[in-house]
Formats: structure tokens, C-alpha cells, sequence
């Protein structure tokens, strides 16, 4: 009803297995963004403080939220994605640990390599643009826009394994990044000077 919505690379998602989608982080809306397009259900990885208030715990519990404490290395959270993806279901996380405070994608934290090695998973790169437009972090509420999506290729588990976490986190932070100016491209926008 309130966006233009468009999403491309589908077909780079798995059918059937685990897999970590790591996407970029421009609003409160990305969740819904980042499964609306697939055929999978997700589970996302939200931090801890967003289950405060008791109708949005509810409401990010429903959307198969797993708490995440920030302060901390959360070992508990770090199991259940794990159990997740080797339940063969997929992840989403937002490695850059906040929203964007201009649109463009800051360096990924290092550490979600960790995740597909022992969940013996996939990675699926994946771009939210638009988002940030229609909220972003100082607005307190949406407005309506054009929101895309693009599903990139899969990184192997076996590509994981020749890379070290901070090697990781840079190869993926460089193609969202990629990505994202690809898909302004398409739209007519300008690209971010990275």
C-alpha cells in the first residue's frame, strides 16, 4: 500500500537448506523487507533491548526474532542461529550493528563467518535501498517511496572456509556496496561514493 516495491536476484536464494542473509541496515522496516520477496520463512537476529516494550516483543517474536545481547559476546544467540541454520533454515543479520545514519553501508563487524562455518551454511549477500528514504533513523514515523531489494550470489561454505573473519566481513561489506550502486543505477539515482 505505501511502497514501490521491487526485488531482484531471487533466484540466488537456496530452496531448500540453511543460509545466512546478510543484508544492509536502513530502517525499522528492513525486516519485512528482506522476507516479503522470498518463499522461505526467516529468522532475524534483533538486538535484545528492542524486546523492552511488550506488544513489539510480541510483534518481532512472531517474525521468528532471536535476542541478541550487543554489550556482550551472546553465546546463547550465536547457538541458536547455529541451531537454525543446521536445522536448515535461514538467518538474517545486519552486520553494521545499527541503522545507517546517510544511506550508505558502513564496514561490516567481523564475526558472522564464525556462524556459517558451524552452521555449515551458505551466505547470501543482500541490498535494502530505498528504506532509508522512507525512514529514516531521526523521522519517528514511515512515509511512502520506492523500496528494492537484490539478492546477490551465494557464498560457499567452502569460500567461507578460505577466509579469515575480517577477510570475510570486507569481501562482503565491498559487494553490498556494489550492489547498492548497481540498484541506484537502475532506478535513475545517484551512486554513493564509497
Amino acid at each position: 500500500m505505501f511502497f514501490r516495491f521491487r526485488a531482484y536476484g531471487r533466484e540466488n536464494v537456496p530452496d531448500k537448506g540453511g543460509f545466512l542473509l546478510v543484508s544492509n541496515h536502513q530502517s525499522y522496516l528492513d525486516p519485512v523487507f528482506c522476507g516479503v520477496a522470498m518463499k522461505r520463512q526467516l529468522c532475524y537476529l534483533a538486538r535484545q533491548s528492542l524486546f523492552a516494550n511488550w506488544f513489539f516483543s510480541w510483534l518481532i517474536y512472531s517474525l521468528n526474532a532471536i535476542p541478541l545481547k550487543l554489550d556482550e559476546m551472546d553465546l546463547a544467540a550465536v547457538k541458536k542461529v547455529i541451531a537454525e541454520l543446521k536445522a536448515g533454515r535461514g538467518v538474517c543479520i545486519y552486520p553494521e550493528g545499527t541503522r545507517t545514519s546517510d544511506g550508505r553501508i558502513a564496514p561490516f563487524k567481523a564475526g558472522f563467518g564464525l556462524l556459517c562455518r558451524r552452521g555449515d551454511a551458505p551466505l547470501v549477500p543482500m541490498v535494502i535501498d530505498g528504506a532509508f528514504e522512507c525512514w529514516p533513523r531521526h523521522k519517528k514515523i514511515f512515509s511512502a517511496g520506492q523500496v528494492t531489494v537484490c539478492y546477490g550470489k551465494v557464498i560457499t561454505v567452502e569460500q567461507i572456509k578460505n577466509m579469515d573473519n575480517k577477510k570475510l566481513a570486507e569481501v562482503v561489506t565491498d559487494a553490498l556496496r556494489r550492489m547498492q550502486n548497481e540498484c541506484r543505477t537502475r532506478q535513475g539515482k545517484k551512486p554513493y561514493n564509497y
